[in-house]
């Protein structure tokens, strides 16, 4: 059985997930790189990322290049003399540095390839309705999430699960994925399978504000669908306007009741403790929202100190 240095690249909780199994099967991480540190919030202050945080803490090794063709970075990286790397969520990679180890460098993608390759993946799962997800590792190649693949890992979603539990699923299956991955990779049990291409693929387009916005023309299960995909980050939006203000309002939760009315599409019922809003078959029930410059709240807390008048409109 052969010894693996393992370099581990990634940026988001996601990968601190499967970094952190990693290290509790006990193999060697000779190396961690992760994205540079970026000014974020209002105060601009410089924030790591998740990856980086846990390095720090468990004295890892730590590389975060800007350029990885960086003639030093890379030189850095040869000198850690890995036989192996392992990607989650980070960036896409030059061919200098994925062929760079003997032994390859694997990928792992939270997705039932070759569907959903890109950016958001658990997100748009959720999003396009689907009842089932997984995760994938698979040999990086000169594309997206293209590759070989090693082994996949399938689970359900259920028809109430928000992204922000899925992801959190999907680490635990993913951490599952990448040890037996290893195992595989360590007594030269691999056998791979083509990606094969067709019109059919869905892809994981990167969320953007425009494609996060609630359409309420569409019909009632596919804006729960959207709500729920984008819960809690980067969150569903839309425009509420009562009189003469106008609010960008997020919606984290909502149900979706099926019923029949005569309202227009978009036009909001409240009552003390709820907040309807009614869309082609029925209404949506906003649970937990956060208007412009006020906190997350529940509905209830929000009825409590706003009211709203027979003419308000979700946009």
């Amino acid at each position: 059985m052969e010894k693996l240095r393992i370099v581990f690249m990634g940026t988001p909780e996601f990968a601190v997930g499967i970094l952190d199994t990693i290290l509790k099967n006990n193999y060697e991480v000779v190396g961690v790189i992760t994205a540079a540190d970026k000014p974020a919030g209002r105060g601009q202050k410089i924030k790591y990322s998740a990856v980086k945080e846990y390095a720090l803490e468990h004295n890892l090794n730590l590389l975060q290049p800007i350029n990885l063709k960086d003639e030093t970075f890379l030189s850095d990286l040869k000198s850690l003399n890995a036989n192996l790397q392992i990607v989650v969520a980070f960036r896409m990679l030059p061919e200098v540095v994925w062929k760079m180890p003997r032994l390859g460098t694997f990928n792992l993608h939270a997705s039932l390839l070759p569907n959903y390759r890109g950016a958001a993946p658990i997100n748009w799962a959720i999003i396009n309705g689907e009842t089932k997800t997984g995760v994938t590792t698979f040999f990086i190649d000169d594309k997206i999430d293209t590759g070989a693949m090693i082994m996949s890992k399938e689970t359900s979603i259920s028809k109430i699960e928000s992204a922000g539990k899925l992801h959190d699923r999907l680490i635990l299956l993913g951490s599952e994925a990448v040890i037996e991955t290893l195992k595989l990779i360590q007594n030269n049990n691999v056998v791979t399978t083509i990606q094969t291409d067709s019109e059919k693929i869905k892809t994981a387009h990167k969320l953007n504000k425009e494609n996060c916005k609630i359409d309420f023309n569409k019909s009632g299960e596919e804006i729960y669908n959207l709500i729920r995909g984008l819960s809690p980050y980067p969150s569903s939006w839309c425009l509420i306007k009562d009189a003469n203000e106008e609010w960008n309002v997020k919606i984290y939760e909502a149900n979706f009741v099926i019923e029949s009315h005569n309202n227009s599409i978009g036009s909001i019922i409240t009552s003390k403790k709820e907040m309807k809003i009614s869309v082609e078959n029925g209404f949506l029930e906003v649970t937990s929202l956060q208007f412009p410059g006020k906190k997350r709240m529940s509905c209830i807390e929000l009825l409590n100190g706003m009211s709203f008048s027979e003419d308000a409109k979700a946009l």
